[in-house]
């Protein structure tokens, strides 16, 4: 007896179970699949831009997102072309997607030619309110919203991190790519920090490979001449030339990115941008949960790196400050 009803509640047990599973599979088949569009601007081969990528794929799936399961990401990548990023943003747009993650500048531009209703989150916009983005900081009032990379007041920070390391210098280029950057947002105050050091400040526009090696040549055919490298999809996409043709050309030079010293540049001064593509997930998680861009405000850089590569200032018989040494984040050598 004992027997026949310990049988009955395992039967009932089982049954119950059983009939568990089909409601699990249905709950499971009917979870809404969003979809999110991802438009870069580097190229698909591209180290650091497949490192922001992952680091917006890992947060992405911490917040509970599991691509297959509950989201969908469609990813293009433009390099620096600015017409691959126009036809990439008719694509993603034509997608209807929940919501799409920029890279910076000028595929935001892309971007918002195409729509003004898809909510748009940037990882790296330097000037938002001088591109026309949004209305303000703390609220941006449209379908966009997102991270600052770099604030304009840097152009002179680098300049005199320059002199710094380099103190015999008495000029200095500004390197940018007019089309892809809004380089008057450094620019400015590089030329206000040139004026306070007594240097003669250089605008060095280029646009593309060829022209980069003209531009560094010339520069380099006067004494103590400098280099400030801009942020913007040319120097990344170009970054190895960038620090080979400075390093060749006998260039102290500062860049923007800590990835530019790992590579042999001489100096690094900026944000952690993998950094902006973690946080900017979570924008793109709260989008998705129902809030709207218009009323997410901007959030500017939490830290930036200060890197020294010892191994190119030897090569540029330089000799780095002991304060400067002090205040690194990190020294190679």
């Amino acid at each position: 007896m004992q027997f026949s009803q310990l049988k009955r509640r395992e039967l009932i047990m089982l049954l119950g179970g059983a009939a568990a599973w089909p409601l699990t599979a249905r709950a499971q088949q009917g979870e809404r699949v969003r979809r999110i569009g991802v438009l870069m601007a580097s190229a698909e081969s591209d180290q650091e831009g497949q490192a922001y990528a992952a680091a917006f794929r890992e947060e992405f799936q911490k917040l509970g997102w599991a691509e297959g399961r509950n989201i969908r990401i469609y990813y293009r990548w433009a390099a620096t072309d600015l017409e691959a990023m126009r036809r990439f943003a008719i694509e993603l747009v034509a997608l209807h997607p929940d919501g799409i993650l920029s890279a910076n500048t000028p595929t935001t531009a892309a971007l918002l030619q195409q729509t003004r209703t898809i909510p748009i989150i940037f990882a790296t916009v330097g000037d938002p309110t001088g591109s026309g983005f949004v209305e303000s900081f703390s609220r941006p009032g449209g379908n966009v919203t997102g991270f600052t990379t770099l604030e304009g007041s840097l152009g002179g920070k680098w300049l005199e991190l320059l002199k710094e390391i380099a103190p015999r210098l008495s000029r200095a280029a500004f390197l940018f790519s007019p089309g892809t950057s809004p380089f008057e947002h450094f620019l400015n105050s590089f030329k206000a920090a040139a004026g306070s050091l007594r240097m003669e400040a250089i605008a060095a526009p280029v646009n593309d490979r060829a022209e980069l090696e003209t531009v560094l040549a010339t520069l380099a055919r006067e004494p103590n001449t400098g280099l400030v490298v801009m942020p913007g999809p040319f120097p990344l996409a170009h970054r190895a030339a960038i620090i080979s043709l400075a390093a060749g050309y006998h260039l102290p030079a500062v860049y923007p990115y800590r990835f530019f010293s790992n590579l042999g540049g001489l100096l690094s001064y900026g944000n952690d941008i993998n950094d902006n593509y973690r946080r900017a997930a979570g924008y793109v998680d709260r989008i998705l949960k129902g809030e709207k861009p218009a009323d997410l405000p901007l959030q500017a850089p939490t830290k930036y790196e200060l890197v020294i590569n010892l191994k190119t200032e030897k090569t540029l018989d330089l000799d780095v400050p002991p304060m400067m040494l002090a205040r690194a984040d990190e020294v190679i050598e």
